[in-house]
């Protein structure tokens, strides 16, 4: 499978939220990732920081899987999760049915 596409998401929505995370002076690697990075966006309104630190961590996890070669395997049944989940949910560990 090639999740390339998927990377690359999970990549920038990580950049988004370590630029959120060090207006909020939380997550010091998250802020030194987001300056290292050339991609300068406009941080969300109103997302809580707490919210945005829950969701790096599941990024953080979903990056790993990639490196280590689990990614789009349901981390519960071991199965194939859905392109149409994961286009939704690129960073789940989860197939839609273990989700639920």
């Amino acid at each position: 499978m090639n999740f390339s596409t998927r990377k690359q998401t999970l990549e920038v929505r990580r950049m988004e939220l370590a630029g959120i995370l060090s207006q909020a002076g939380l997550a010091a690697e998250a802020a030194a990732a987001y300056a290292a990075s050339r991609l300068q966006r406009a941080p969300a309104a109103g997302v809580p920081a707490k919210a945005s630190l829950d969701e790096l961590r599941r990024i953080d996890a979903a990056l790993a899987r990639l490196r280590e070669g689990s990614y789009g395997f349901c981390q519960i049944c071991g199965d194939d999760i859905a392109d149409d989940w994961l286009d939704q949910r690129p960073a789940s560990p989860f197939c839609k049915s273990c989700a639920a």
